[in-house]
């Protein structure tokens, strides 16, 4: 029996990284327990009959992109064509929160615009309350792939394919124009792989512009709007939900030390949620 990780799945075959790579099928138990082998999983294997016989406990996993055992997050988010979509990347921050895994932003196609004032005060913004923010052409972000394996995630379009092919330009990967009908990017990510990239594994996951939440409750999306944290204890309320209430501190802290539009999200999510 060995130990490696899986680094690729395509339909039931299972790429799996020891000494080499190995190409395996699950045992059936896996699908009695309802347990389904994802990318980043730490697995034992017979590497004579190629069968994966054991999936080692997991740090954290998402639903999707689908895989396991994740340390940090890259959130990909155009600034135009498509256009930013704030709504989505503090859906994905609070998601990847939730997780415990690090998110980190980076925004792309700033080439486009005539004008990054407003990005770059989002990006003040962003990095006062506790983030990692890159702009994707920055040659620091380089430097956090290291020992990690990171995911990279955001709406089709996006440039997440492009920002690797800027990280290693030996990747070569597919990318493509987003449709001018549809105001979004074709999917250029069939399946998420692990690619060895700056010392770390990264993932290029297909694009998608929906996420599900059905695991956290509203207070557990109350709590990962991070800078929310900072100001509850002086709410009139103990569980202050800080949307309909009176005496709410975080609504006194709009526009000084809270950015509208996070609220605004914040309160677009949980009442969604409510439905």
């Amino acid at each position: 029996m060995m130990e490696g990780k899986i680094i690729k799945i395509i339909s039931n075959s299972f790429t799996v990284l020891s000494d080499k790579e190995y190409v395996c099928n699950a045992r059936g138990k896996f699908r009695n327990l309802k347990i389904t082998p994802l990318v980043g999983d730490n697995v034992e294997f017979d590497s004579n009959k190629k069968i994966i016989l054991n999936i080692k406990e997991r740090k954290n996993s998402l639903i999707r992109p689908p895989i396991a055992n994740i340390d940090q997050a890259i959130i990909v988010a155009s600034v135009k064509e498509p256009n930013l979509d704030l709504y989505l990347l503090d859906k994905l921050l609070c998601l990847i929160e939730f997780n415990n895994i690090k998110p980190i932003i980076c925004f792309t196609k700033l080439d486009l615009l005539d004008d990054k004032k407003d990005i770059d005060n989002l990006k003040k913004y962003y990095q006062k309350i506790g983030y990692q923010v890159y702009y994707n052409k920055e040659g620091s972000i380089k430097n956090i792939f290291k020992d990690k394996i990171t995911v990279i995630a955001g709406q089709s379009g996006a440039g997440k394919s492009t920002l690797l092919n800027i990280l290693d330009s030996n990747l070569n990967l597919q990318t493509n124009n987003i449709s001018k009908a549809l105001g979004r990017g074709k999917h250029t990510t069939r399946h998420v792989s692990l690619i060895n990239l700056l010392d770390g594994w990264c993932a290029d996951t297909p694009g998608f512009s929906s996420l599900d939440l059905r695991e956290m409750s509203l207070s557990d999306i109350r709590d990962n709007f991070v800078e929310f944290n900072l100001y509850r204890d002086k709410c009139a309320y103990k569980d202050c939900m800080h949307d309909k209430e009176d005496d709410c501190e975080i609504k006194r802290r709009l526009n000084k030390d809270i950015l509208e539009s996070r609220y605004n999200n914040y309160i677009k999510l949980i009442r969604k949620e409510r439905v």
